[in-house]
């Protein structure tokens, strides 16, 4: 008679089985990421980023079917994040102004650091329709989130009064540009630059200190 396994062990052996191919999904993200950065995203190829994985194409393929699927990954992944992020800043007792201090360090590290300042987590349009819809939908939550949190600031008087959807896209534009001109090997650091940006994009609409 044949012994059933533990559905307990089964399960915990899927688990890793799954973190080891979410581990190796993001490596080959990030040699992808080199290579975006090096040809543009539209140039790559699978083969080129297959190489720079240290890869063979057919290894490269059983993880993603194509550079679409890739894309994909890389954009609903870092988008996962980033509402993430948001949630814990929106459930924390700080004030306002840190909750979006937090936000804005948390966009600039899944998008310079995690990706190594490629601009692929920008390049919607080249996905598929049916791909596409789903990740507008995560970025339009994403943005209603950091809209709130202004809004709540403005509520509180930690904010000067303004239009929360004009400062929230103000604030995304600016932090999905730094995948255009950051470098790896560049003067400042990842941290630095969200120091940086979350400092100087919360002062500009911080409230005037009461006389």
């Amino acid at each position: 008679m044949v012994q059933s396994l533990n559905p307990g062990s089964n399960k915990l052996a899927s688990e890793r089985m799954r973190r080891r191919s979410e581990t190796r999904r993001l490596e080959i993200l990030r040699a992808a990421a080199r290579v975006f950065r090096r040809s543009g995203v539209a140039a790559a190829g699978m083969r080129e980023i297959a190489e720079e994985a240290d890869l063979s194409p057919g290894n490269l393929y059983y993880y993603f079917a194509g550079k679409d699927e890739l894309l994909f990954f890389c954009q609903d992944r870092t988008v996962d994040r980033m509402l993430e992020a948001a949630k814990a800043a929106r459930a924390s007792t700080l004030p306002a102004a840190d909750q979006l201090r937090a936000v804005i360090r948390a966009h600039v590290h899944y998008t310079l650091e995690e990706l190594e300042g490629a601009t692929a987590h920008l390049e919607i349009d080249m996905l598929a329709d049916e791909l596409r819809r789903g990740i507008i939908e995560k970025r339009d939550q994403y943005e209603h989130a950091v809209r709130a949190l202004i809004a709540k600031g403005v509520k509180r008087g930690e904010f000067a009064p303004c239009d929360a959807t004009l400062v929230a896209r103000a604030i995304l534009g600016a932090l999905n540009w730094t995948s255009r001109w950051y470098r790896p090997d560049g003067a400042q650091s990842v941290a630095a630059i969200a120091e940086g940006l979350a400092d100087y994009l919360v002062r500009g609409i911080a409230a005037a200190p009461q006389a």
